[in-house]
């Protein structure tokens, strides 16, 4: 797939996030690159969780969310994979931003998923 494209699959995923997340997102950068600096990852959070800020904290460098375009092309059979997958590695990421350990956005997720399948159902 063409960067560009890829670039806007990215960018569409960010209307997935509720948007009473969305707008707390402050001061984060998104950047897509082509492959992971070490094998298995999707997506890479960079930053100070949300949670362990203090308004007292003068303002920092942006957190930086990565996604790599490679590990996701891989995986997908097809663009409407790509697509999804792309969704849930920036959810995932964007919650690592709001804090939440690895075990805590697994849980979340499959919590999410069980809500999506409901929704699907209806």
């Amino acid at each position: 797939m063409d960067p560009r494209d890829f670039d806007q699959l990215v960018n569409d995923a960010m209307l997935v996030i509720p948007p009473r997340f969305r707008s707390r997102l402050k001061n984060v950068l998104f950047v897509v690159e082509q492959e992971p600096p070490r094998p298995g990852l999707l997506g890479l959070y960079e930053g100070r969780p949300l949670t362990l800020r203090s308004s007292f904290e003068p303002v920092s460098y942006p957190d930086r969310i990565t996604i790599f375009q490679g590990p996701h092309e891989r995986m997908a059979r097809n663009e409407a994979e790509l697509r999804q997958l792309v969704e849930e590695t920036v959810w995932h990421e964007v919650a690592h931003y709001f804090g939440m350990d690895e075990q805590q956005v697994r849980r979340a997720e499959r919590a999410r998923a069980r809500t999506l399948a409901k929704r699907r159902q209806l």
